[in-house]
């Protein structure tokens, strides 16, 4: 069987996108599929798979990490999908986009695209440990589960090849873990390794995570961006007076065709 699909990304957080608007496509999407899709040696290649699904009189993003598993949300998917949803689809902005973690809304002006990622929970201290080196860690949800660590220097961890570990009690499903340094006023890096594609080149929740935490940390008013860095490029995370994570930043499509993985 073959099949439409396009490519993209955000700050380098690459994904296959799956039209499949009826969902007589590709039914329930096996986790071996996903992973096919996303072996970037004989597949496409991808941190993720966005799977295109019509709910109602709008569309769900049926997100699936690169082992297969399913996950709640994706900050940097699902830019990429609102992308595909105006392009494609002819989706007018804003518009309103349905996930395993609630609805979230999408705008865009000009290059850049601005998710209304909702309402943080920041649920306590925690601690990871890579190699025998453990940091404390903040645990934030932002309808997936983060732990925000803060190192000398983004090199310290070492290679992240292996999921950090951490609390299964606290986190039973795994946890995306941030390792962050200060580079100024309102300003950080990161390196993420998120469960279920290892270490990547950008996390949006895990970037919203991340200001969430800092904000806290620095006691700063609600309504201050903060700017964060990842390897594949720069977000701006604001948590506003109203208790919401807007995340701003770019979505690519870069390819598109016909598979029969």
């Amino acid at each position: 069987m073959s099949y439409p699909f396009r490519k993209g990304h955000g700050t380098e957080n690459d994904f296959v996108v799956l039209p499949d608007p009826d969902g007589t496509v590709h039914g329930d999407l096996s986790a071996e599929r996903v992973r096919a899709l996303c072996d970037r040696r004989s597949g496409i290649g991808g941190d993720g798979v966005l799977r295109a699904v019509r709910q109602g009189d709008g569309w769900f993003m049926d997100y699936r990490n690169a082992d297969g598993s399913l996950s709640e949300m994706c900050g940097n998917g699902i830019r990429v999908f609102a992308r595909y949803l105006h392009e494609h689809e002819g989706e007018p902005f804003p518009m309103r986009i349905g996930t395993r973690a609630g609805v979230k809304v999408l705008d865009r002006t000009g290059d850049e695209y601005t998710a209304d990622m909702g309402t943080p929970e920041v649920l306590g201290e925690t601690e990871v440990s890579v190699m025998g080196h453990t940091w404390p860690a903040v645990h934030v949800s932002m309808g997936n589960p983060h732990a925000v660590a803060y190192v000398d220097n983004l090199a310290e961890p070492g290679p992240l090849l292996e999921p950090p570990e951490h609390d299964d009690a606290i986190y039973p499903e795994g946890v995306n873990v941030e390792f962050v340094v200060r580079r100024g006023e309102h300003h950080v890096a990161m390196r993420v390794h998120e469960r279920g594609s290892g270490e990547t080149r950008s996390c949006g929740t895990g970037a919203c995570a991340v200001a969430v935490a800092t904000a806290l940390a620095d006691d700063a008013p609600r309504g201050t961006t903060y700017r964060v860095d990842l390897p594949g490029g720069t977000l701006h995370v604001v948590w506003t007076e109203d208790d919401r994570v807007l995340m701003t930043g770019p979505a690519v499509l870069v390819a598109e065709g016909v598979t029969d993985l």
